[in-house]
């Protein structure tokens, strides 16, 4: 969520709360010197997901942490902004792989179940539950499905289907002081837009659908004012 044209009515706004699940940050209480240590060691502990994240990395899935197991797994935090990547197979860091995992398996026809309608001719299509997009025309697929970050718990992404209203390729939040580019906004303060940071990232947006540079562009270049946005499903842990 950001600020948004005059005709936007202020939402409300409650208190952060932390969630179990993917949505929830996993973070420790370090000093600046000591974070960026433990951002690059590794643990020899062997968290309650251990097999599910071996079997996913494509290793022996025995369940027993070992150096390489901790490594492969600190790899795969480091590329999802998992914090902190110590290589210890939490809730965490399994909900973001189950989440790839979904998201792999979704390949060129995201809209199988046809939860998103196929007779507004282009649309924006948003999965919550597999926090995925795609745009389509009709049946057909014309870009996607994409990786998308939407509200955390509390700031979650409203569901239903609406028009994309208002467009602000180089968007300024004044509310939290961040840049939005490639905004498109199509419920009050919600708008697809990029973000510098990564899109795996828990505990998630203020609302918005937070999109990779190169798709946010895409988009962009694909959808116009009027064009509908159907949401739906419900993002894990909110």
């Amino acid at each position: 969520m950001t600020s948004s044209p005059k005709r936007t009515l202020a939402r409300r706004f409650g208190v952060l709360l932390g969630a179990a699940g993917l949505a929830a940050p996993l973070t420790v209480a370090l000093g600046a010197g000591s974070a960026q240590a433990a951002t690059s060691a590794c643990t020899a502990g062997t968290g309650p997901y251990q097999a599910k994240a071996e079997r996913f990395l494509g290793r022996t899935a025995d369940g027993k942490q070992s150096a390489a197991d901790c490594r492969a797994i600190r790899d795969f935090q480091r590329d999802h902004g998992i914090s902190p990547a110590i290589g210890y197979a939490g809730a965490v860091t399994w909900g973001v792989m189950d989440l790839v995992t979904q998201q792999r398996a979704a390949g060129s026809n995201p809209n199988a179940a046809g939860k998103c309608p196929t007779n507004k001719g282009r649309i924006a299509c948003v999965d919550l539950t597999r926090q995925l997009s795609w745009v389509q025309d009709g049946k057909k697929l014309k870009f996607g499905p994409v990786p998308i970050r939407s509200g955390r718990d509390g700031y979650e992404t409203r569901t239903g289907l609406k028009k994309v209203y208002w467009r602000s390729i180089d968007h300024w939040s004044t509310i939290y002081k961040v840049s939005m580019p490639y905004s498109q906004f199509f419920d009050g303060g919600q708008a697809f837009h990029s973000i510098d940071g990564n899109v795996w990232s828990a505990p998630g947006s203020h609302g918005c659908v937070n999109m990779r540079r190169g798709d946010a562009k895409t988009y962009w270049s694909l959808l116009k004012n009027g064009d509908d946005v159907y949401v739906y499903g419900r993002k894990p842990g909110t």
